[in-house]
Order: C-alpha cells, then sequence, then structure tokens
C-alpha cells in the first residue's frame, strides 16, 4: 500500500446557513489548520478529525491501493489526487489527498510531529 499525504488547504465558514441554522458564536474549523499535513494507509491518522476521515477514508484507501483517477477525467486533472470537504454543513474543511511512492502496511501510523505543517 503506498502512504497517502493529507494536506489541509482551506477551512471556512458558511455564514449564510450559521445565521438562518447555527449557533451565532460558530467559527471555522479550529482543530484543524491550513497547511496542516498528515500521511495515511486506511487507518485515520492520529490528530485528525474523525468526521473528516469518514468523509475520505474510501478515497485514501482507493489511492493506497493504486487508483490514479476517480469518476473518470471529469474530477481531477491528474492522477493519483483528491480534493475532499468534511461533511460539516457549518464549517467544511477541504483537503488535497496526494498518493505518495513510499510503501507501507495497512495499519500504518505516522509518528505525531509528522502531522505539522
Amino acid at each position: 500500500m503506498k502512504i497517502v499525504k493529507i494536506t489541509v488547504l482551506e477551512t471556512s465558514i458558511r455564514e449564510n446557513l450559521v445565521a438562518q441554522y447555527g449557533n451565532p458564536n460558530m467559527k471555522p474549523c479550529e482543530k484543524l489548520r491550513p497547511g496542516q499535513v498528515f500521511f495515511a494507509t486506511n487507518t485515520c491518522p492520529k490528530g485528525l478529525c474523525d468526521c473528516a476521515w469518514r468523509t475520505m477514508n474510501q478515497y485514501v484507501f482507493g489511492l493506497s491501493c493504486g487508483v490514479r483517477r476517480f469518476y473518470g477525467d471529469l474530477w481531477t486533472n491528474r492522477d493519483g489526487i483528491a480534493v475532499v470537504t468534511c461533511n460539516d454543513g457549518f464549517r467544511p474543511v477541504t483537503f488535497l489527498l496526494e498518493a505518495t511512492e513510499e510503501e507501507a502496511g495497512p495499519f500504518y501510523q505516522q509518528e505525531a510531529e509528522q502531522a505539522s505543517v
């Protein structure tokens, strides 16, 4: 299995939805920050939000097993990547997933210090 690099691209807040349905004191995700990097195969990396992992794990697993493109040529502009967003409807976080050439077993766990910018 290839190790997949997970990079936080952006955190955002949907102010229109927060104003209509959310807590008025809500802020963008405070657990993750743009530029933060994690590495995984098919186990959630330490420090990554479990909810975010649940929305991306099938893409991480596919990339780690050699999938080059999802949805044919209609989604990304190159092989070995995916762009996914967590399922927080108010405060979505967007991630870039990139297959690396580094091999690891299925239960690979990154070292904690690798999960930083």
